[in-house]
């Protein structure tokens, strides 16, 4: 039989479930919040940090009226908290394949526009064949995204391929997709099927904010075509960027699948001479093993179907 209940934590024996409890406190931002998700009593999740904090003799969270801060020492404990929960879902993984079920969680990022992804079909067929793995699922740029890999925020992401792609990261190739011009049906270039950059040197363009990778790529494309573009429209969100365009306030850069989904019209120009593609991979920390359900999701993502494939994956 194995002993998950303890460990040891700085020369002291720590509860698995007082760092449940404090990682809990920390995700939902609070202790009522936290004992909602946890089904638990608020004086419980209460208790526990007071134990926790009293065997370990630091204070870990600064509680407001409002809300909770995590102290310098519980930036430390939390982080090295993670990482044991995370080795404890990954025995009971192990331990779950070993008798013929995967268990686990699985932390998945993803960038806005996933192309011809089917990343919502792909999410709930792995969930039919895996129902005792618990799916978590958080939206964000590129950057973002690598920066939730190293903070271990996330165990796989699903994002663009830039060569600047840290060398730490592991990436394979999902799907590639267009970046295309998008303007106002009412566009003075709405009836041409291809637009040079040249052509909006004047214009003004919406896009995603500064440090965003569209906007990098936006940036190196119309100074490869000899000017720096006129951003006034920024917003975190692609479907945004395009219902501003539909109202004729702008031009955008946006990949394919966002300009041709559902909305308001919109009219879409392929980049001329030569076409913007933006490749879009799985990735993951090279330096960090996958517990076992993130490890099959993994696989299972990398062989789901694309538009065009014949058959599904065959895990």
């Amino acid at each position: 039989m194995f002993e998950l209940g303890f460990i040891v934590l700085d020369y002291e024996w720590v509860e698995l479930r007082q760092l449940t409890y404090f990682d809990a406190v920390v995700r939902h931002g609070g202790f009522t919040r936290a004992a909602e998700a946890l089904r638990v009593a608020q004086p419980a999740v209460s208790a526990q940090i007071r134990r926790l904090e009293a065997e370990l003799d630091v204070q870990l969270l600064r509680r407001t009226t409002r809300r909770v801060e995590l102290t310098d020492a519980g930036e430390l404990v939390l982080a090295r908290a993670r990482r044991m929960l995370d080795e404890r879902d990954a025995l009971h993984g192990d331990l779950a394949q070993a008798a013929g079920a995967l268990r686990g969680r699985v932390r998945l990022g993803a960038i806005q526009a996933v192309g011809p992804f089917d990343l919502g079909g792909a999410l709930a067929a792995f969930h039919a064949r895996y129902p005792d793995v618990e799916l978590r699922l958080r939206s964000g740029p590129g950057g973002q995204l690598v920066g939730d890999l190293d903070a271990d925020r996330i165990d796989l992401a699903i994002g663009p391929l830039p060569d600047t792609l840290p060398e730490r990261i592991s990436r394979l190739p999902l799907f590639t997709d267009e970046l295309v011009l998008v303007t106002a049906p009412t566009h003075r270039l709405a009836g041409l099927g291809s637009v040079p950059l040249t052509a909006l040197r004047d214009e003004p363009f919406a896009c995603l904010p500064a440090d965003s990778g569209l906007r990098r790529i936006l940036d190196q494309a119309c100074a490869a075509a000899g000017f720096a573009p006129r951003v006034p429209y920024e917003s975190t969100s692609v479907q945004q960027i395009r219902e501003l365009v539909s109202h004729g306030l702008g031009v955008a850069l946006l990949a394919r699948s966002v300009a041709t989904a559902p909305g308001r019209p919109v009219t879409t120009h392929s980049v001329s001479p030569t076409p913007i593609d933006r490749p879009i991979g799985l990735l993951h920390l090279r330096n960090r093993p996958l517990a076992p359900a993130a490890a099959h999701c993994r696989v299972f993502l990398l062989a789901w179907p694309r538009p065009g494939d014949s058959v599904g994956p065959a895990l």
